[in-house]
Formats: C-alpha cells, structure tokens, sequence
C-alpha cells in the first residue's frame, strides 16, 4: 500500500516579538519528493510564505501533504460558549482570534492584549489566560496563574493534555512552554492557508473538519502534533528545535512507509469524548495513550495496570473506529459505488486492506447478489464456519443457509468439499453462493454449471490456501464468464471472508 501523504511537513512555531533564528525561534522540516529541506525563517510572516510555497507545488503535482504544527489548535470545551460565541465552537474561536491578532512582518504582535481582551470577554477579570512580561500592564492579564480554574468552571487543561504528561496548558501565554502565546499567533496563520483560494477545496483541519478519520477528499491535512511526546534524535541538531521537527518528519514519514500512519488519526478514546474533541478540544496527532508516570523497579505494580488495562469495551464504538481506519487506510475510490461497502467489510474482516488489491468482480455483481437475497433466495456455503459468520437477522428474507458438508461422502478421488457441492443442484438456480474454504468446491461448482442450465445469480468465491487457491479463483473470473461473482485472487481467502460478502450484500441496498 502506498503512503497516505507525499509531503510531511513539521513545524516547530514562535511567538517572538522580534525577528528570530536559531533556538526557540521558528524551524520546519520538510520532507517531500525532493528530500529534506530544514528552513529557520526568521519572522511567522516569512514562515507562511514557506509553507504556502510548499503547498502550491505539491497542489500542482496533485500530492498530498501532512503539515503538523506545535502548537494548541483547541481550548477547553465551553471557551467558545463563554466569549458568546456561535456557530461551530473551534471555527468561531479560530475567526475570534484572527480578528483580534495584530502580528506585523517583523514579528511585533499584540498577542497580550488579546489575552488580556479574551479575559474581560469571559470573566471580566485575569482568567483564564494568565502570564506576561513585567512591562506589560492591564487590568485583565496578571503575569502569575491565577488559580481559578477550579472554581470558575473553564478546565484548566484539555482532554489531550491531560493524556501528555508534561504539557502545558493552552492559558499560558509567557514563561517556559507558554504554548498559549505560541496558539495565539499560529491559530490565524494555519486559518489563512487552510482558507487559500488555490487549495481551499482540498484542505482539511484535523480532527475538526475530519472527524477522527481521514477522509480521501482531504489532500491538505492541517494537524496539532507534540514534538516533546518522542524521543528526539539529538543528532539531528543542533539546537533542539531543529532536531524535533527532523525527528518528527522522519518519524511520521516513516510510520507512512510502513502503513501504520492511518491508525493515528482515530485515537481511541470513548464515544463520549468524540464530540468534545472533534467540536472544540481537537487532538494531538499520534497520541494513542495516556502517558503514566514511570515506576521504579521497586514500585508495586498498580491495580489498573494489572487487571484493568485500559482498551476500548464498547462494541459500537469499536465498529465505528474500525471502519474509519479502513476508510483512511483503504483507496475505495477505485470500487463502484455500489461495491464499496462490500470491499470495507472485506478489509475489516481480514485486518488488512491490502486485500483490496486483488478484489475482482463482474459488472452488477452487488445488484445481482441483493436482488437474489431480497427475493428469498438460498446461501449456499462450502463450510460450517461460513455459515457461522453469517449474521441472520440480518438476511432480508429470512433466506436458508445451507451447507450440505455434514452430509457429503468422501468419495474416491476427490475432496469431500468438491462432494458436498454435488448436492447443491436442487438449490442451485438464483442462489447465492459463498465459498470460504475447498478450492476444489469452486472448481466442481464450475463445472457443475457447465454442465447445465441452472445458475447461481451471485458466486462469492474466496477459497483459501497454496494449492488450487490461485487457478480456482482465475477460472471464475474467465471460465466462468456469464456468471456473476465477487472473488480474491491470488492465496488469501477464508471463512470469514465469505461470511462477510454475505452480510455486507444483506446490510446494504
């Protein structure tokens, strides 16, 4: 399977009041189709300019790019509600502070006045923003925390941050990791080059515009990432913040390669935070645990790390973050429509939506399969755990599944499989047949069908195994010409798999 994205792109942002390079000052890196490129722009107005340069050429060559900046791209859930605020909280927040940020070309801002403007709106007193420098002044920003999250009803720390051990709170605008300073001023910079005319189509902020997925029509994927969550390669420097963006490129790049990219996109977190994540809080991008304080040897192990490991119970939810996985991982734009939903399930099944590759069908496969089941029609399968699979109440027709291998003799010279086919010809005219097992099956069914006049109206052949799998697959797609099928070449197959292609032809119409 190839890369979700062509361009990887880190961000390592500043607020500085001054032009800046070198430490603490803005660094990217880069890496894309032409290599790495490590550029230090020395003011934010520069670094938009680099960024929308990159973004115009891969838009041109029609790839796609992962930009991941370090900063908070959400507050608290009920900010939004508290400055009275409407519409879509994050995007309302986003507009809020864009049209109060004054940030010139040399990089002076007045990014403390907006702390202390957003305070008045939301308190009419210092909270819940808080630090600034000693020159500063005003009645509604205090250079020191204010202690009031607790009582005035605004958390402190988002969802995600509680998970990072570590990060500091979006409130802080000054001081070591005032990373509110730094969302401050890049929350209206990724706002204007998500929102350019020249790719606003195609650009997505994730998980707010995205859901926790990654839908294909999102070529220009906005993120919030944590360069301090990994170990940073020190080698890469220095200084330390071009070693993290280096790090993080190379190591989301890498994660791409191997197709393990997708999974981080729908982290797994409960059905009931979903809405707080995706409406207001956002997430942070490869975050796919909570960060417990390391124990010394010595340290009895706790109660929850023996017996309660977290891990998702909810059966909906596991669905729904299992089939978003597929989406992002799987290109189902090359399946017709009416076919998509069987491929999904397919991937599912397996765990794999490398499968997807060698899915072959015929023209009006799904209708014919639908049409047969809506009309009553029989399931014919090769094994018992086939029909295990299939889920009942789910049939449209309260349709029979026969499997007539308890039955069958072994006779000489054959399989028992290819014997229990024999007794399908009573059902066999408009049935649906589901082969997850004997490649010998689907070679009898063949010929079977060869033989006579009635047919099946939809062969699901998916035989697994190094012997025969190959060619009775094959001989569908080309001996069998004139009969409807759904097959996988190639090895891979199985009982589930076939189970699945009943159910999915059963779930949708």
């Amino acid at each position: 399977m190839p890369p979700l994205f062509d361009h990887h792109v880190i961000v390592d942002w500043s607020a500085a009041s001054q032009k800046k390079r070198g430490r603490d000052s803005i660094w990217i890196c880069h890496l894309g189709p032409d290599g790495e490129q490590c550029p230090n722009p020395d003011t934010r107005h520069r670094a938009k300019q680099l960024l929308a340069e990159i973004l115009a050429i891969a838009v041109r060559r029609g790839e796609r790019v992962l930009l991941g900046f370090d900063f908070p791209f959400g507050y608290p859930a009920g900010f939004a509600a508290r400055l009275g605020l409407s519409g879509p909280p994050w995007r309302a927040v986003w507009d809020e502070i864009a049209g109060l940020l004054k940030d010139a070309k040399d990089n002076c801002n007045n990014r403390f006045s907006v702390g202390a403007e957003l305070n008045r709106r939301v308190s009419g007193g210092r909270f819940p923003f808080w630090g600034c420098p000693a020159r500063f002044s005003d009645e509604f920003l205090g250079p020191k925390h204010h202690g009031r999250h607790q009582h005035e009803g605004l958390a402190e720390k988002r969802l995600i941050d509680c998970w990072m051990r570590g990060a500091q709170p979006c409130w802080k605008l000054a001081y070591t990791g005032s990373v509110g300073s730094q969302a401050l001023t890049g929350i209206p910079v990724v706002r204007d080059l998500r929102n350019d005319a020249a790719w606003a189509d195609r650009a997505r902020i994730w998980p707010f515009e995205t859901g926790l997925s990654l839908p294909e029509e999102a070529r220009i994927v906005f993120a919030e990432v944590w360069p301090s969550w990994w170990k940073v390669r020190s080698e890469l420097g220095p200084p330390n913040d071009k070693a993290q963006v280096r790090t993080v490129a190379a190591l989301f790049a890498a994660r791409d390669r191997a197709g393990e990219l997708a999974s981080w996109f729908v982290p797994p977190v409960s059905e009931a935070e979903v809405q707080r994540i995706v409406s207001e809080e956002a997430w942070t991008l490869g975050v796919m645990g909570p960060r417990r304080a390391t124990k010394t040897p010595s340290s009895p192990a706790l109660p929850d790390e023996t017996t309660n490991r977290a891990y998702l119970r909810n059966p909906a939810e596991i669905s729904r973050r299992s089939f978003a996985l597929v989406r992002a991982e799987a290109d189902l734009g090359r399946f017709p429509r009416a076919l998509r939903p069987l491929a999904m399930r397919l991937a599912h099944a397996a765990g794999d939506t490398g499968i997807l590759a060698d899915l072959a069908w015929s023209r009006g496969a799904v209708a014919a399969g639908r049409k047969a089941l809506a009309a009553g029609a029989p399931i014919l399968v090769d094994a018992r755990m086939v029909a295990a699979g299939i889920s009942l109440e789910r049939l449209p027709a309260a349709n029979k599944v026969i499997c007539t291998l308890p039955e069958a003799v072994m006779p000489q010279g054959t399989t028992r499989s290819a014997a229990a086919v024999e007794l399908w010809r009573a059902h066999l005219g408009g049935a649906v047949v589901a082969i997850g097992n004997a490649p010998t099956a689907l070679f009898r069914l063949l010929e079977i069908i060869a033989e006579e006049a009635a047919k099946p109206a939809l062969v699901l052949g998916f035989p697994v195994g190094f012997v025969g799998a190959v060619e009775a697959k094959a001989a569908l797609a080309v001996v069998g010409r004139g009969i409807a099928y759904i097959t996988l070449h190639g090895r891979r197959g199985g009982s589930a798999l076939a189970a699945a292609a009943v159910n999915a032809l059963a779930s949708t119409g």
